[in-house]
């Protein structure tokens, strides 16, 4: 059954009254509801006065499919007038399961993105899948699966979980890498590499993972000589490998850290992993008795003008022409001296400056396992020393022997993996024509099936035969495959450029495409990145540079890092084994083990051996989508950890927060149902008086936050001035919200602020408060009111700083503590916050200071000289 209810007509400011009006819904009567039922405003019409658990799952409920579509609809693809905004997550390995950084790094692109479209930006936030490496081989060797398989699974999983927590991607855009469609391309780029003389193939004593079975690159192994995934001690092998050179982009990657904003100590991280490049390699050619062996020898040195001086080349008793296959190995071991160095009959071409020079076994480590020649001291004729180095290094690079600037520390990077689950490098080997690299029009080089994998032993590649078996592009004769497959940094080092462009069949993408998005405006991930991901990523953008293929060099303007989630760990003190909660007793003043053991608690990385990690699907089930995202938010700086304890954390503090935002929409809403017609000329001087403060702090904070939101990403910071503004309206008394333009306008402004971070609640509450404008009012042209612009809040435009703010002098929201205890905010002027008796003067005039202050005494008041705050110390 349904009744006709008369609804009450709510006159917004500024609008012309027209007459009484009736407005007719048929709506359940209230005395029809059950009185244990909740309702939702935007499903019913009815506005819950409270924020009550069921009533945060019914808005999430309601809004999560309404945000997500309207995000769909706002493509990229239809705002190519507006300013480009490109905001990157870090793509993650399709483990099957999100875990709480995965939440972590999602809300803050997500949050960002939110808010670059409502600055009026064309908004790119996509999402893909790292898909291929040794875990998804290493798991489905364990379960008898093929790793295609295995992927697909937790792909589709991981990706239900990640809409599940309302996070807003452009799945348009969707990259898979052990996808065919992709590691085309990441084959395509491999022979670019290959044909510039990047890409090359020797012989090199290797880091031997022995329980993963696979090589890795320095890089991978840590500073304990363990490897970076298995923990493995690393085992030295020679074997022949593939390497990039990316030693030729030493200087240029060391040079462009100079352009970029500071990264929170990653361009430090990166300028020491490549070093001070002052020297440069030169090729030379073996000889023994006169007659080249076809081998050919990079050799560094420090000081490249004197190149012509060089006496002699020196190796180090590792190196691999002692332990290899090498033609020239034999004639070295004879001349080997343990503890000596050692003169031998090979001699070395120097491509460059066509001298001969002896080879020298030597056993000073400064040589780091590379060649070095000696300084001499030939100069140029009539050149200075510098002027010789800057000529030298630059004919030798126009000769193709040499000269690129880098670093005696700098190594190339080695890309070999011996196993099955990766992209396959697509070179064949002929007899006649050596490596020779697959044609385009071949490409891609697809992985075969493959009966069972065992991971032990020789690549899995080699058992597929007729795979392996092929004819040379060249020759056509017999060739075989390299088995090999590539690094998955390799498939990560461009997948950036692809979402530009992601299903272009034709190229890895169009240059225009690539060039309108990049660089990167702001890239999120963890530190743990710092060295391997980003250097590589950015070789390849210096690269692609060189090849036309984009315009940039450096692909990522700012970066923004983020710190781990940490667990609270309760392990014994004498065994230190780690206990689950369920073996812990929390019922006194501290936590115990039951079986009597003393405990030591910390807060570590979240992991299952120390049964201290989080679901967040059972995070968010118990506490809320935005609860959660506001929590992540508010805890801590991106690059700081959080350290995850709910109970005497930020979280409480979150959820005070929202409740009391809806308490202000529920304040207006009462306010304004009292009958009277809105009317400003009916404020009194000191109403006036706080919706000038009103107005102050609206501004304060829509001018704070939006510095956080686009320059240093202080979240927890603009939620804080956020609070402040909420704070500001609290305490407002009834007439101001009832007459007051800045009331409304302060609240529009806080909803709209609140959207990026908390979308859910803040489309509720904009609803909530959009519904007090006339039907028909909301469509007005130039409206006064934010709250007369119509639509979602997440399409209004993001607030603005009033210009007759900016011309007034700065104001700061100062923080009010009461014997040491934070009580709320009062808005000064930034010269008013310097004296303390003024300060004094307008807390104890404010609402809050005759509230808190008027009847106590007050025996000394204290400014603090470096951030707003002053504390009272009163009598108890």
């Amino acid at each position: 059954m349904q009744a006709s209810v008369r609804r009450l007509v709510l006159y917004p400011l500024g609008a012309a009254r027209l007459g009484p009006v009736t407005d007719l819904l048929l709506r359940p009567s209230p005395h029809l509801l059950s009185p244990r039922s909740r309702t939702l405003f935007s499903e019913t019409g009815i506005w819950d006065k409270d924020y009550r658990t069921e009533t945060r799952r019914r808005v999430e409920e309601w809004w999560h499919p309404r945000i997500m579509a309207q995000w769909q609809k706002d493509s990229p693809e239809e705002g190519q007038s507006k300013k480009k905004f490109y905001v990157l997550s870090m793509f993650p390995y399709p483990s099957g399961r999100l875990h709480m950084g995965h939440v972590r790094v999602y809300t803050i692109s997500d949050t960002i993105g939110h808010f670059q479209r409502m600055r009026g930006h064309q908004v790119l936030n996509p999402m893909g899948w790292d898909a291929f490496g040794l875990p998804a081989e290493n798991a489905a060797i364990e379960r008898g699966l093929d790793p295609e398989e295995w992927t697909k699974r937790n792909i589709e999983s991981m990706r239900e979980q990640l809409d599940s927590l309302g996070l807003c991607f452009n799945w348009d855009r969707e990259v898979t890498t052990c996808l065919p469609d992709y590691y085309r391309w990441t084959q395509y780029l491999f022979i670019k590499l290959f044909e510039a003389g990047l890409a090359y193939q020797k012989e090199a004593v290797v880091n031997w993972d022995p329980v993963d079975q696979t090589v890795l690159a320095d890089e991978q192994v840590d500073e304990n000589g363990c490897s970076w995934r298995s923990g493995a001690l690393v085992e030295q092998k020679l074997l022949t490998q593939w390497f990039i050179k990316t030693t030729n982009y030493g200087k240029p990657l060391l040079d462009a850290l100079a352009d970029l904003p500071e990264w929170y100590g990653v361009k430090a991280m990166q300028a020491n992993w490549i070093g001070e490049c002052t020297g440069c390699y030169f090729d030379f050619k073996l000889k023994v008795n006169g007659k080249e062996t076809g081998e050919t020898l990079s050799a560094y040195s420090s000081s490249p003008e004197t190149v012509f001086g060089a006496a002699y080349l020196a190796i180090l008793p590792s190196h691999r022409l002692l332990h290899g296959s090498s033609s020239v190995r034999s004639v070295l071991e004879k001349a080997f001296q343990p503890g000596r160095d050692s003169l031998t009959e090979v001699t070395a071409h120097n491509l460059f400056t066509g001298h001969d020079v002896p080879l020298v076994i030597s056993h000073k480590d400064a040589f780091d396992g590379y060649l070095d020649t000696v300084i001499g001291e030939f100069l140029f004729s009539g050149l200075t020393r510098e002027e010789a180095f800057h000529s030298i290094t630059q004919k030798a690079r126009e000769q193709k022997v040499g000269g690129h600037l880098t670093s005696s520390k700098l190594r190339d990077w080695l890309i070999s993996r011996q196993r099955y689950w990766g992209t396959p490098i697509p070179v064949v080997h002929c007899g006649s024509c050596g490596p020779v690299a697959v044609p385009e029009e071949d490409l891609p080089v697809t992985l075969p099936k493959l009966p069972s994998l065992s991971g032990k032993g020789a690549s899995p590649l080699e058992s597929a035969y007729d795979w392996v078996n092929c004819k040379c592009p060249r020759c056509k004769g017999p060739a075989r495959r390299e088995t090999d497959t590539m690094d998955t940094f390799v498939d990560s080092a461009w997948y950036y450029f692809r979402y530009t462009d992601p299903h272009n069949p034709q190229r890895p993408f169009e240059r225009h495409l690539a060039d309108h998005w990049l660089p990167v405006d702001v890239y999120i991930g963890g530190k743990e990145h710092a060295v391997m991901h980003l250097y590589y990523a950015r070789f390849l953008c210096h690269f692609c540079r060189d090849q036309g293929l984009v315009d940039h060099r450096e692909p990522f303007r700012k970066l923004l890092v983020q710190g781990l989630i940490k667990g609270q760990t309760f392990k014994l003190a004498d065994s230190g084994q780690y206990l689950k909660k369920e073996e812990i007793d929390f019922t006194g003043n501290e936590p115990v083990a039951l079986n009597g053991g003393r405990l030591e608690v910390t807060f570590e990385k979240m992991s299952k051996s120390k049964h201290n990690g989080l679901d967040p699907q059972e995070v968010v089930q118990q506490y809320g989508v935005d609860t959660v995202r506001l929590y992540i938010l508010y805890a801590a700086p991106p690059e700081q950890d959080i350290l995850w304890n709910v109970k005497t954390d930020a979280l409480p503090g979150v959820l005070r927060w929202q409740s009391r935002l809806w308490q202000l929409v529920t304040k207006l809403r009462g306010a304004r149902q009292l009958g009277d017609f809105p009317n400003p000329s009916l404020l009194k001087k000191k109403e006036l008086t706080e919706t000038k403060r009103i107005w102050q702090n609206k501004n304060y904070a829509i001018k704070e936050v939006t510095t956080h939101f686009t320059e240093d990403f202080l979240f927890n910071a603009a939620m804080s001035r956020l609070m402040g503004l909420t704070n500001t309206l609290s305490s407002a008394t009834v007439r101001v919200v009832q007459h007051s333009l800045e009331f409304e306008e302060a609240l529009a402004a806080l909803i709209m602020m609140t959207a990026p971070m908390a979308p859910h609640l803040a489309s509720e509450l904009w609803a909530g408060c959009l519904a007090l404008c006339l039907p028909g009012l909301c469509q007005v042209k130039n409206p006064v009111s934010p709250l007369l612009r119509g639509g979602d809040v997440l399409q209004q435009p993001w607030p603005t700083v009033d210009p007759e703010y900016l011309e007034a002098p700065d104001f700061v929201e100062l923080s009010v503590l009461i014997n040491n205890k934070a009580c709320g905010t009062v808005t000064v002027s930034v010269q008013e916050s310097k004296e303390l008796d003024l300060v004094q003067k307008l807390v104890l005039e404010s609402p809050l200071g005759q509230k808190l202050l008027r009847e106590r005494s007050i025996k000394r008041a204290i400014l603090s000289p470096r951030t707003a705050l002053i504390n009272f110390l009163v009598d108890e």
